[in-house]
């Protein structure tokens, strides 16, 4: 027996969507560093980065419902050709949060330690200025080897220690609270 055209199609038809599904699925990033630009200034090193993010339903479920936030923007410096075990020129963690205040009926985005912050209207707006950072400072010229060049690594994540205590074990467990991005790198150009 030889299988007929449309039989032939049909398969072809179905593994492509297939194909397309799974590559999709794999390329959905639920923080994406898609910018970080850094600059010079009296002798001292700023980073601004902008990160988009795409937080799970289950995520902006518990923000609606008064549950904070954390994002944690873990930032280094390295050698470029840096072995694995060489020790990061800077090791950043700069926390985040976001929450939603009932009473005011506003979102608001702080740095922590701290506990006041900018409002916003929007959940949406307050996600997205959660992703604009500027004006880090990073490391002093000095501080770098004149033959040498420097990348600054950057990664960010939802932290799940920082959610309250019943959420914890859920969080551990289901794909939807793990949203993180992975390592981007740029170049340290002044």
């Amino acid at each position: 027996m030889t299988p007929s055209k449309g039989g032939g199609l049909n398969l072809a038809l179905i593994l492509s969507l297939l194909l397309t599904v799974s590559t999709s699925a794999l390329a959905r990033d639920d923080f994406e560093v898609r910018q970080a630009q850094t600059r010079l200034e009296d002798a001292n090193f700023y980073l601004s980065t902008s990160v988009a993010f795409n937080p799970s339903e289950t995520a902006l479920e518990a923000l609606d419902n008064g549950v904070p936030l954390t994002v944690v923007y873990h930032i280094q410096i390295r050698r470029t050709k840096a072995w694995l075990w060489e020790d990061s020129l800077l090791d950043l963690q700069l926390r985040y949060a976001v929450r939603y205040k009932p009473l005011s009926e506003r979102y608001e985005v702080y740095r922590l330690p701290g506990t006041t912050g900018r409002d916003f209207v929007t959940r949406d707006a307050a996600i997205r200025a959660l992703g604009d950072i500027g004006e880090i400072q990073l490391v002093s010229q000095d501080a770098l080897e004149p033959d040498e060049d420097y990348e600054v690594q950057i990664k960010v994540f939802l932290d799940i220690e920082e959610l309250p205590l019943p959420l914890r074990p859920m969080a551990y467990l289901k794909p939807s609270w793990k949203l993180a991005s992975g390592w981007s790198k740029w170049p340290l150009t002044p």
